[in-house]
């Protein structure tokens, strides 16, 4: 074992893994980390005494208004990411794939890898670089809500522009928009295989040359995962009468057909579709074809199962991994009194005294990807390409590849989930690796980071040797928890 991890390991063993008693009354500095630590990813070198200085309410109140913070370089960047058409990468994916079909395809393994750097890129640089903080934390969150898996088939090149045109644009707005961006887009549509759905009986292939038939994939984790929850209220037979009302919901990956924009592959074929008369959650579904599903997507926004179910997984991500039933009530009833708007919900969510009580503060403990990401930040890093592959790398390490949770429930955000002995030392490795490659210096750390790092922890790696000082602040225990 070497230097730095044997005398990481020794100097963590006599910290405490969960977080501090804290005082009753927290002072500004305190409410103005956690709000630095909850509604962004983490101080970056600044942050902590701007935040401090306008109050943590005022810092909501700003993060509640992204388009008012301008990030011009920012999104030419982005623009430039997703220049190429998403019907033209899907394209060049499926004729390499038709020309040479084996694991060996050099072609198809650099479009892959192009597509990833473009996926990590479009949720590293916001995460690191955006003034417009919960913009970003929002778009990560409601990827993981919406999620697909990157390496099943198609999806390697539309994750991508997935996160972009779906997810991001929509992250603060109304839960309906959202709702029917990831419904239509591609790699949704791919990924729990409704491009394949088609009525009983219907003498049409399927895009991908199949016989087809009834799917029920989507329409199941539209409603337990999506919308509803799983103790939301329906049945079985709602779950295959909503697969019914989505039938004909697909893709049409052929240049210029049924699609009035280059970029999108959403289409509806009403040969596949069933008309038939159709009972779901106890209602006659009404109107025919596509309009079928616009209105199920309409029900589902707006039902207050859907409601406490976003209510319970906000609450869970931000707050606690045990939230109180008022607060959760709270969110839910701004739900649904805005309808749907994602704003008023989260105001509601981080006003809600429950928010800043001291049990809360510094006791989630960080995901994988919010380590990493919080590691960069305040170290001052900025989003490049170059750093897409050691972030891949690391995450991949640490359990948490982006975009490669095989599952549709995505990853979970609990302290249960994520600590173990083992993942600790994997993020002591990234963190010592980090330190040695950035060279922070301690003090700066610990003044980007404020009550981040409690005196206990500020003691005993003052007593470590000067050069391995910012690896262990960074490793440290008070540094995992958020």
């Amino acid at each position: 074992m070497n230097l730095f991890r044997r005398t990481l390991l020794g100097t963590a063993a006599v910290l405490p893994w969960l977080p501090a008693a804290r005082a009753a009354a927290p002072s500004p500095e305190t409410l103005a980390v956690h709000a630095l630590n909850r509604l962004a990813w983490g101080p970056r070198p600044g942050d902590l005494a701007r935040v401090q200085a306008m109050g943590w309410r005022a810092y909501l109140d700003e993060q509640l208004q992204p388009e008012r913070l301008p990030q011009p370089e920012l999104d030419a960047r982005l623009a430039a990411l997703h220049a190429t058409p998403l019907r033209d990468a899907v394209n060049a994916y499926r004729e390499s794939q038709r020309r040479d079909p084996s694991e060996g395809n050099s072609e198809r393994r650099e479009q892959v890898r192009q597509a990833m750097g473009q996926a990590v890129q479009t949720w590293l640089l916001p995460a690191l670089d955006s003034p417009r903080q919960l913009h970003a934390v929002m778009t990560d969150f409601w990827f993981h809500h919406f999620n697909v898996f990157i390496a099943k088939g198609f999806c390697r090149v539309m994750v991508g522009d997935y996160l972009h045109r779906a997810i991001a644009p929509h992250a603060m707005g109304r839960f309906r928009d959202l709702l029917g961006a990831t419904a239509k887009h591609p790699a949704m549509l791919f990924y729990l295989d409704n491009w394949l759905s088609t009525k009983a009986g219907a003498n049409v292939r399927t895009p991908g040359g199949g016989a087809g038939g009834l799917n029920e994939n989507y329409a199941r984790e539209l409603m337990e995962l999506h919308t509803l929850g799983v103790d939301g209220g329906y049945t079985q037979a709602d779950v295959t009468e909503l697969a019914r009302v989505l039938t004909g919901w697909t893709l049409a990956p052929g240049r210029g057909r049924r699609s009035d924009r280059a970029d999108e592959l959403f289409a509806f074929d009403p040969r596949r579709h069933d008309d038939g008369p159709k009972t779901w959650l106890g209602q006659r579904v009404p109107g025919r074809g596509q309009q079928q599903g616009e209105w199920a997507l309409d029900q589902l926004a707006r039902h207050p199962s859907t409601a406490r179910h976003l209510a319970t997984k906000l609450a869970l991500h931000f707050v606690s991994d045990a939230p109180p039933a008022d607060l959760i009530q709270a969110v839910a009833d701004a739900f649904l009194k805005s309808d749907g708007d994602l704003r008023v919900t989260l105001q509601a969510l981080f006003t809600h005294p429950r928010f800043v009580s001291p049990e809360v503060i510094g006791a989630k403990f960080k995901t994988p990807q919010r380590f990493v990401v919080t590691l960069l930040r305040a170290t001052g890093q900025n989003g490049r390409p170059e750093l897409v592959e050691p972030v891949v790398q690391g995450l991949r390490g640490l359990g948490q590849a982006p975009f490669a949770w095989p599952t549709p429930d995505g990853p979970k955000t609990t302290r249960a989930a994520w600590l173990d002995p083992e993942a600790l030392a994997r993020r002591a490795e990234v963190a010592g690796r980090l330190a040695q490659r950035v060279n922070p210096q301690a003090s700066e750390l610990l003044a980007t980071l404020g009550e981040t790092i409690g005196p206990r922890t500020r003691a005993a790696v003052a007593a470590e040797p000067p050069r391995l000082q910012a690896a262990l602040l960074l490793a440290s225990p008070d540094f995992q928890n958020c």
